[in-house]
């Protein structure tokens, strides 16, 4: 069992794997690591339960496992598991939710 699973975020966190940028032109050209544009795009793989506002009450988190969402350009808390790169954004943080094509 991967160690993410065993995480569970606080809170209105959430745990994220961000997409592994393009290393390779569609013609096969290697793109040298400086050259390779950061991605803004992750994959959700935990979620907390949700914020409490000031009376008590629970508010749950707008994204679910699964979901791919986009990022802002900086901000996050980068977490290893298992030497593999996550990062925890508060919901607040996270511009929003990608649609799949149908």
């Amino acid at each position: 069992m991967a160690a993410f699973r065993r995480f569970k975020p606080l809170f209105d966190r959430i745990l994220v794997e961000r997409f592994v940028p393009e290393t390779r032109t569609k013609g096969g050209v290697l793109i040298p690591e400086k050259a390779q544009q950061k991605v803004n795009q992750a994959l959700v793989v935990a979620v907390g339960g949700g914020a409490r506002d000031s009376a008590g009450a629970v508010h749950k988190v707008g994204v679910d496992v699964g979901d791919k969402v986009l990022l802002p350009e900086f901000g996050g808390t980068k977490v290893s598991f298992e030497e593999k790169d996550y990062f925890i954004f508060r919901e607040g943080d996270i511009l929003g939710v990608l649609q799949e094509d149908k």
